[in-house]
């Protein structure tokens, strides 16, 4: 049985001052898929993401046009609450950015301020997050020390269980592997794997052959604009549109 849409983006343009960046999108995301959303640079995605959690609203004269709908909510109401929107859609950038701090303490950081400080609780969340990030078995015995003395791939699954100790319902992850080697690429993408039993991912991919990799659907977009979308298999091996065709063969891009 197929999942329900668990974000609906509909006739969805963005503008910063007087530029547009997105241009009418229409777009379901269902719950529990990893959604890839490709393209040239400037194409509108990373702004996409970060409609998708209102972190444009710190964004001096960006406006918008059209709806985004979480579920039922509408995410631009003049009821919703900021602080909980973006604990149901959590963000993770393509550097990774460890706090100071211990391992320990950069997963607490955001529970101690929203959630709880009981000790127990606290040492559940940390186990959890990290489980679903496939990274409690490599730091389960150093959990108090440096955050910074991870590897690159390790920080980025540390950034990834950060957000998931806040508990969220949808993943967005903007290039979450573009300064990383391979073997560390590799283990994100089975992180993603696990993941998305129990989360929505929207990811902006390092490249194409890694959303034809981890897609379950997939979106092309071009100048701002949703130019295709569609189950993997089929955007990347017979897609609709020409201009689609031409980037996914490297005949521009």
């Amino acid at each position: 049985m197929p999942e329900a849409n668990k974000i609906a983006i509909q006739d969805f343009s963005f503008y910063y001052d007087s530029c547009r960046a997105l241009w009418n999108v229409n777009l379901c995301i269902r719950s529990k898929e990893i959604f890839t959303v490709f393209g040239p640079a400037r194409s509108g995605k990373t702004t996409l993401l970060k409609s998708l959690n209102r972190l444009t609203d710190l964004i001096f004269g960006a406006n918008h046009t059209g709806t985004v709908h979480l579920d039922e909510t509408d995410i631009y109401g003049p009821n919703v609450d900021l602080t909980r929107l973006r604990r149901r859609i959590g963000m993770v950038f393509d550097l990774p950015t460890p706090l100071p701090m211990s391992i320990f303490d950069n997963i607490t950081y955001g529970p101690r301020l929203s959630l709880t400080n009981r000790k127990s609780r606290l040492h559940e969340i940390v186990e959890k997050a990290l489980r679903s990030a496939v990274l409690w078995e490599e730091v389960k015995d150093r959990l108090n020390t440096s955050a910074l003395r991870l590897s690159g791939g390790q920080q980025q699954r540390l950034c990834i269980a950060r957000v998931l100790a806040l508990e969220p319902e949808v993943l967005l992850l903007d290039e979450p592997c573009s300064g990383l080697d391979p073997i560390s690429t590799a283990s994100i993408e089975e992180t993603l794997f696990e993941l998305k039993k129990t989360y929505t991912i929207i990811l902006v991919p390092h490249n194409i052959q890694q959303a034809s990799r981890v897609a379950d659907r997939a979106g092309f977009f071009l100048n701002g604009e949703l130019v295709e979308e569609g189950p993997a298999y089929q955007v990347f091996t017979k897609p609709r549109d020409k201009r689609t065709e031409d980037y996914v063969t490297g005949r521009f891009g």
